[in-house]
C-alpha cells in the first residue's frame, strides 16, 4: 500500500517552495565575553564598596564631597557590595544592574555636579570623577541590556551606556595631551618610551571613544578599548596599588576597581554595540578599497 505524501510536488515549471526553518541564536547573556565583562564590573564596583569599609566614608569617585554620617557610608558600601556580587555572580543580575546604574547616576545629578559646580569648574581634569561616576552607572545599564530581550529598552540602555564611556574615554585621552608628562610618568619604569606611550594611550581613548559614538567600527573600537583598560589593571594600576595601599584614602587601589569595572562596560559593548546602523540614525557609507 502507497503512503499518501504530505504534500504534493509542485506544478510542472515551478519553482519548489523552500520553507527556511529559524537558526538558534545564542542569547548574548550565554555570550563568554559579554560574561567575562559582567563579572569584571561587579568585581570592581564590589571592591569599591570594600573600600568604603576601609576609609570609614564615601569613595570620593561614588560621593563627592562625601557625607559626614560613617553610618550612611557603611550602608552604601554594603549595598555596593552586593549589588555588585550579583552582577558578577548572576543571581537577579539585570535587576541589580538597574538598582545600582539608576543610584549612581542619582548620586550623579543630585550630589556631586552640583557640588563640583560649586567648587572648581576648569580645568576639565577637575570633572574626572564626575565622568567617572557617570561610566560606572551607564556600566552597570549595559549589564542590565545584557541580560533583557533585546527589545527598544534594552537598546536604549546600551546607547546610553555607550555614550557613557565613550564620552570619558575621549575626555581623558585629551587630557593625556594637556598634561602628557603626567601620564608618561604614570608608565611603568621597566616599559621604555614613556612618552611614546602617554601619546599613544591618549589617541587610543580618544580613537575608540569617537569610534563608539559614530558607530564606525564601534564593536572592534569598544573590545580593544576593554583589551588595552584590562591590560593597565595588570600592569600599571595593580603595582600603584600595592606600592601605596592607603594613601589619599586608598587612591590607588580605587584606580584599580575603576579600571576592572572599565574593560568590563567596554567588553560587553563589544558584543552588544550595533553592528550596521548608527545611533545616531546614520548609516555608514560604502567604502570601496
Amino acid at each position: 500500500m502507497h503512503r499518501i505524501p504530505d504534500t504534493l510536488p509542485p506544478p510542472p515549471g515551478a519553482s519548489p517552495k523552500v520553507v527556511a526553518f529559524p537558526t538558534p541564536l545564542m542569547s548574548p547573556s550565554s555570550d563568554g565575553t559579554i560574561q567575562w565583562g559582567r563579572v569584571c564590573y561587579g568585581a570592581g564596583m564590589a571592591g569599591i564598596g570594600i573600600q568604603h569599609y576601609i576609609n570609614g566614608k564615601f569613595v570620593a569617585v561614588i560621593l563627592s564631597p562625601s557625607p559626614g554620617s560613617q553610618a550612611l557610608a557603611l550602608f552604601g558600601g554594603i549595598a555596593l557590595v552586593a549589588l555588585g556580587a550579583a552582577v558578577a555572580l548572576g543571581l537577579a543580575a539585570r535587576a541589580s544592574a538597574l538598582v545600582l546604574g539608576t543610584a549612581l547616576l542619582a548620586a550623579l545629578v543630585l550630589h556631586n555636579i552640583p557640588a563640583q559646580a560649586k567648587a572648581v569648574t576648569w580645568p576639565i581634569y577637575v570633572w574626572n570623577n564626575e565622568f567617572k561616576l557617570m561610566t560606572l552607572s551607564s556600566g552597570a545599564f549595559a549589564v542590565a541590556a545584557s541580560l533583557g530581550s533585546g527589545g527598544p529598552e534594552d537598546r536604549l540602555l546600551t546607547n546610553f551606556a555607550c555614550y557613557g564611556i565613550a564620552l570619558t574615554c575621549a575626555t581623558f585621552g585629551s587630557e593625556h595631551y594637556m598634561a602628557t608628562q603626567f601620564c608618561a610618568d604614570l608608565v611603568p619604569a621597566w616599559i621604555p618610551a614613556h612618552m611614546f606611550w602617554a601619546y599613544f594611550g591618549g589617541t587610543a581613548l580618544i580613537a575608540a571613544g569617537v569610534g563608539m559614538m559614530l558607530n564606525i567600527l564601534a564593536r572592534p573600537a569598544a573590545w580593544l578599548l576593554g583589551l588595552m583598560i584590562f591590560i593597565w589593571f595588570l600592569i600599571l594600576h595593580i603595582p600603584r596599588a600595592v606600592a601605596d595601599l592607603h594613601g589619599n584614602d586608598g587612591n590607588e587601589l580605587t584606580s584599580v576597581f575603576e579600571a576592572l569595572s572599565f574593560s568590563g562596560i567596554a567588553f560587553i559593548l563589544s558584543k552588544t554595540l550595533p553592528k550596521k546602523k548608527s545611533r545616531l540614525g546614520i548609516s555608514p557609507l560604502p567604502i570601496n578599497l
